[in-house]
């Protein structure tokens, strides 16, 4: 059991998932930047918890509920909570890209579940991930292995957020997305590279491309 000063926030899982020293910068150096991935995802977002709850026939919706684990020491907010008559909860989680190669998505909402199943003191097999760039809504079976993932990615965010170390950039084809790119020099990791030269090679482009 965590206590609530000590809770990290839920979306620390899937930076972890992503890249270790992403979560890192963001978590434990407190360092943010945009770009037009997560300034199109803020935009879609506020779409999404603008919005109030609504009923239907055999269904209610909640949006944005701030949920919790004393267990996995993580808070958050839904995007949406579908409350079925028959007792089923899916709680629902909108992504502005599109469905990833990797489990960061599902982790995510998989760690929702793992909240409001503590919170409400029920069981929920089944998520959902809508991609808005595909206008997809994928069914994410909530399984032993993925609910396993995430209590060791929560333990390991808590671990890493207490160490105070963050890791060292390894270069790799997901940082041409990433936000946080000219904050973490990942073009200075790998064999025969290092932050040094990287800077050398960052000066030499800006004094080719000045105006004299």
């Amino acid at each position: 059991m965590y206590a609530e000063s000590d809770y990290l926030l839920l979306s620390g899982l899937q930076h972890l998932k992503f890249c270790p020293r992403q979560c890192a910068l963001i978590h434990t150096e407190q360092v943010w930047s945009e770009n037009f991935f997560t300034a199109e995802g803020h935009v879609l977002h506020e779409k999404v918890h603008s919005g109030i709850g609504e009923s239907r026939r055999v269904v209610r919706i909640e949006r944005d509920l701030k949920i919790a684990s004393s267990v996995l020491g993580i808070t958050g907010c839904t995007d949406a909570v579908e409350f079925y008559k028959d007792g089923k909860i899916v709680p629902v989680e909108y992504k502005h890209g599109e469905p990833k190669e990797d489990s960061c998505d599902e982790v995510q909402l998989c760690a929702q579940v793992l909240c409001l199943e503590e919170m409400l003191k029920c069981r929920i097999d089944e998520g959902a991930l809508f991609y808005f760039k595909k206008r997809k809504r994928i069914s994410v079976p909530i399984t032993e292995e993925l609910r396993e993932e995430t209590i060791s990615l929560a333990k390991k965010f808590h671990e890493l957020v207490e160490s105070g170390v963050t890791p060292e950039a390894v270069y790799t084809k997901r940082c041409g997305s990433c936000s946080l790119t000219e904050c973490c020099f990942p073009e200075s990791a790998g064999k025969g590279k290092s932050v040094s030269g990287y800077m050398k090679r960052q000066l030499g482009k800006e004094i080719g491309s000045a105006d004299f």
